[in-house]
């Protein structure tokens, strides 16, 4: 199907090589096809930042046959320590709140940032399955007071073995309407994850292409930034989804064994 030869691969996961616990039997055989072809490179370019990249490579390979390294992984917890780092030669003298799990916590402050609840310089925000009200409380005040706003990714939802369950987005949309202020975002569709993904990988845009499920996030990060686009009709978008809008994707599959490298 491609009219063009890619030689580098971002590849969303939720909805795209799997659905939470469930397989999606495409993404084996598409992943396999990629190694065969030896001018292939493949990266994992995932919303999600509850896990560490070892644990999604893990996922991956364990859970779902799909092989992947940890070198392969693209989180926004890892975009967002890169933009950290971008923001002072020193983060021992800065801080950091943070609501989300572990993938997020332990890429931040690897940077060396430290925790402060109550007037840090950033609050950043993403997925948490045990989020409070205290949580929010925190983030809240902290903004107000001057604490700069990270929101790790847009995405309102997630797809899973049960459903569209709530995703970051929902999470940081709580606390804009808390403080009033929007976040700055650093995962798809926003500039700042695909930034890290250049710099990380050395990839040039015109030989990239991004694919995934979720028009708003995996397409758009793909159209707003001059990156090629393959969206596979296997999770969160629709063809419904798609008719009105003005811009479209560079392809559209209905799952990943119709695309040929």
């Amino acid at each position: 199907m491609a009219t063009k030869k890619y030689k580098n691969y971002l590849i969303d996961l939720d909805g795209t090589m799997y659905r939470g616990t469930e397989k999606i039997t495409e993404a084996h055989d598409f992943i396999k096809r990629a190694i065969d072809d030896s001018e292939v490179n493949y990266f994992f370019l995932t919303n999600n930042t509850t896990k560490t990249p070892q644990q999604v490579a893990d996922n991956l390979t364990n859970n779902h046959d799909i092989p992947a390294s940890v070198d392969q992984i693209i989180t926004p917890s890892l975009a967002t320590a890169f933009y950290l780092r971008q923001q002072s030669d020193d983060l021992s003298q800065k801080s950091a709140y943070v609501i989300g799990e572990v993938g997020l916590k332990k890429a931040v402050f690897a940077t060396g940032i430290q925790l402060n609840e109550f007037d840090p310089d950033f609050v950043i925000v993403g997925l948490d399955t045990d989020v409070t009200y205290h949580k929010f409380e925190l983030a809240t005040l902290a903004i107000k007071r001057g604490a700069k706003f990270i929101g790790t990714n847009a995405d309102t939802n997630l797809p899973n073995e049960r459903g569209m369950v709530p995703g970051a987005g929902s999470v940081i949309s709580l606390v804009e309407t808390s403080t009033q202020q929007k976040a700055m975002y650093i995962g798809k569709p926003d500039q700042p994850i695909l930034d890290f993904a250049i710099s990380k990988f050395g990839l040039n845009k015109s030989e990239t292409i991004m694919v995934g499920d979720n028009y708003n996030t995996d397409i758009r990060c793909g159209l707003d930034n001059g990156v090629d686009s393959l969206l596979v009709y296997t999770g969160v978008s629709t063809k419904e989804d798609i008719l009105n809008q003005t811009h479209k994707p560079t392809f559209e599959i209905d799952d990943l064994s119709e695309w040929e490298f």
